[in-house]
Order: C-alpha cells, then structure tokens, then sequence
C-alpha cells in the first residue's frame, strides 16, 4: 500500500500573480511544500497537479512528478481541492494507494514533522477519514464583533460581553497547510470538517494565508522569525 502526496498549483492566481512560483526568501513559493514533503520520508510519489507548464518544470526541479497536466476545467476560480484529488487518483489507476495528502502550494512554513505527525494519526484511528492542520484563533470568536453602517458594531453573542477571556472555550480553524486522507474518503468526497478528521495543531507564528499582498508581506515577515528564532 501506498502513500501520495498531491500539491494543487494552478496557474491563474489573480490577486498574486504567478504566486505559486513568485520567489519566496529566495526560492520559489511551491518549492517549500515539496522540500517538506521529501524531507518527511512519508511519500512513494509527490505529485503537483496543474494546468501551467511553468510551474510543472520548477515542481519538476525542485523534486516533484507532473505526471500529467491538469484539465482546464479543475484549472478555474471555481475548482475545489477535492475533486483536484479524485482527478490524480483517478489518472493514476492505482488501487494499493491507502493514503493521500493534499499539500497547499503556499504553505513555506509547513513542517516535515507535522506531515508525519498526520500520517501516524490517520493510521493510528480506523475510524479517520482525514487527518489535516489546524491552530487556534488568536482572540476569542464568542466575542467577534459585526460592522454595520457608518462603522457601528454590534457583538454577534452580546451575552459575552461580561464573560472573562479565560473562561470561552478555545477555538480553532483550518491551517491551510495539508490534509490527509483515506483514497476511500478523498474519492466518495466525504466532508473534511468532521467529527471523523483529526485536528494536527500548528503554532499560530507557523501559520499565514496568502491570498493577497498583504498575506504574503506578512508570510516574509513570520518565515525570516521562525528561521532566525
């Protein structure tokens, strides 16, 4: 049986251009989620799923497979990470794959040790569908605020107002960093947010959205203190 490592990486980023390749302290942004997996020893293939041929030739440098180029329909705005996956396991047409891991193409503080970590959960509950990163909010949401019109706010749970920090519980959210999964869950689509997928918690310094400028002036920031540290 084996294990596959699928990083989805198309092409058309809007609010980056060229993102997944842009150059990242140095080196290519994809090029980070691809060392982590080589480095984690858990993978019998690393495959980068895409449309552009850029970004195949640097996954290809850098040590990953592109077996094949990604369809134009999984390529658009639109396209979820999901059905990204059931399209390499149905192009591979290997039924001993057990496990896939989907590995985001901007994580660069993705860790060889938490992918690890993830393989060794999933296998370690049989009733697992996915095993995928998380880290946990830095104020707590029961007292998130709304803004209405000329800048008033109003609590979404006014009843939080006089409860002490301390005693809301912890939440968490979706790291965006990688997920696996059993082919069986990947291919029938069964939903990652369950009661059937375990949470791998990552620090909060180790975790960063890139969608706009912003998110990625602030990924430098958080990557050169997380080397130096």
């Amino acid at each position: 049986m084996t294990s596959i490592a699928v990083i989805p990486a198309r092409g058309g980023s809007k609010r980056i251009p060229r993102k997944n390749i842009k150059n990242f302290h140095g080196n290519p942004l994809i090029s980070y989620s691809i060392k982590a997996a080589i480095n984690s020893g858990c993978f019998d293939r690393i495959i980068v799923s895409t449309d552009d041929e850029e970004i195949a030739e640097v996954a290809i440098r850098y040590g990953a497979e592109v077996p094949f180029i990604r369809n134009k329909e999984l390529s658009n705005d639109f396209s979820g990470t999901t059905p990204v996956i059931q399209d390499v396991i149905e192009k591979l047409e290997n039924t001993n794959i057990e496990y896939l891991c989907c590995i985001y193409a901007t994580a660069p503080m993705i860790s060889s040790n938490d992918i690890i970590t993830g393989l060794n959960t999933i296998k370690a509950k049989l009733d697992c569908d996915y095993a995928f990163s998380i880290t946990s909010y830095a104020f707590p949401i029961q007292r998130s605020l709304l803004l209405q019109k000329e800048g008033r706010v109003s609590m979404h749970n006014a009843e939080m107002f006089d409860v002490r920090s301390q005693d809301l519980e912890e939440c968490w959210h979706d790291a965006g960093q990688f997920y696996w999964g059993t082919k069986h869950a990947w291919q029938e689509g069964l939903p990652i947010f369950s009661s059937n997928s375990i949470g791998i918690k990552i620090p909060r310094y180790r975790v960063q959205d890139i969608d706009t400028l912003e998110d990625w002036d602030m990924a430098e920031i958080l990557y050169r203190a997380w080397r130096q540290g």
